[in-house]
């Protein structure tokens, strides 16, 4: 399921030069949106576990939260006809007392609505009714899964975790998710340490082969490489890990990923309303080129569809091998 962190893979082009530098020097021109057609919202980074690789870092202690003048500004934007989905994020973005009010609103404007969810908030006090309402407003699910075995989830989110997973997983495919009938049930993958993905298509099969023996079935699985940012990035330079680990993602730079990387057809909204090129560049506080809105109360689709993407280090990690897309 990973790449060990001495793979050469993707376009070499030198492992000291910087991610802005290494895409001018492969495409010849810097790295810009094509459009916006999903505007992301994070809710904000409470949630009900403390993920040892979550990069917003957030926990029941992370109090920060969206309020609802600003989810007034998230609707507005969204009248945008240029946009046709919103995909909620956090943190647990079930916890954000707005929440259903935001998915109601999106989905009576006829957008399609992904959420984001860790399963395990499901049995949170007064959320049980969720998956029913996430059926009703015919919402895509996307549920983060870290691995199929009781064992890794356990390590990485908490003792009980995997099996709160699964019981939710079952809730949902009795409402008729993962079964091909419209409710799509997708999960994600990131590996568990300092290591790359591997193949995702070979990752959904061993997904779909351990689940089905539990009774469970989904959709699709998405594979993600951890970002070397917030709580993961503090525990690679603990492990002594993360210069490896950030060499490991420039080595495998591979120049074809860019045309589908997220930034380019998605703007990210943080919880206090701020405007960033994807939720990644928001975790390290990566504000969008100057010129263009900062702010969701400020929104201009056709200015924001045309900017210029604001790059770090870490965004070696959505073009390292396949891509995080």
């Amino acid at each position: 399921m990973s790449r060990p962190l001495n793979m050469n893979i993707g376009c070499q082009t030198g492992t000291n030069a910087g991610f802005k530098e290494t895409v001018l020097s492969s495409t010849g021109a810097p790295l810009e949106a094509r459009t916006i057609e999903t505007l992301q919202v994070n809710t904000g980074y409470r949630c009900n576990l403390a993920c040892r690789h979550c990069h917003v870092e957030g926990g029941p202690a992370n109090s920060l939260e969206m309020d609802s003048a600003t989810i007034d500004s998230v609707l507005k934007a969204l009248e945008s006809p240029g946009i046709s989905a919103l995909d909620i994020t956090g943190g647990a973005p079930e916890l954000n007392p707005g929440f259903r009010e935001l998915v109601r609103e999106a989905r009576r404007m006829g957008r399609h609505v992904i959420t984001r969810t860790n399963l395990a908030v499901l049995f949170e006090p007064g959320l049980e009714d969720l998956p029913q309402f996430f059926s009703e407003q015919g919402l895509e699910v996307t549920a983060s899964l870290p691995c199929y075995t009781e064992a890794n989830v356990d390590g990485i989110r908490g003792k009980g975790v995997f099996q709160k997973s699964i019981k939710a997983l079952g809730m949902l495919n009795q409402l008729g998710y993962g079964k091909g009938g419209g409710l799509l049930l997708n999960l994600v993958y990131n590996p568990a340490g300092a290591f790359l993905p591997g193949s995702q298509q070979s990752i959904e099969e061993d997904y779909k082969r351990q689940l089905k023996a539990l009774g469970i079935v989904f959709d699709r699985l998405y594979t993600f490489t951890n970002m070397p940012i917030g709580r993961f990035r503090r525990a690679l330079e603990a492990s002594g890990e993360l210069s490896a680990y950030e060499l490991a993602l420039r080595a495998a730079y591979n120049p074809e990923t860019l045309e589908g990387i997220m930034c380019r057809t998605l703007i990210s909204v943080a919880p206090d309303g701020s405007l960033h090129d994807c939720d990644f560049n928001q975790a390290a506080g990566l504000p969008l080129s100057e010129g263009v809105p900062s702010h969701i109360s400020e929104f201009d689709h056709e200015a924001l569809a045309s900017r210029q993407i604001s790059v770090g280090e870490h965004c070696f990690g959505c073009t390292a091998g396949s891509g995080s897309t």
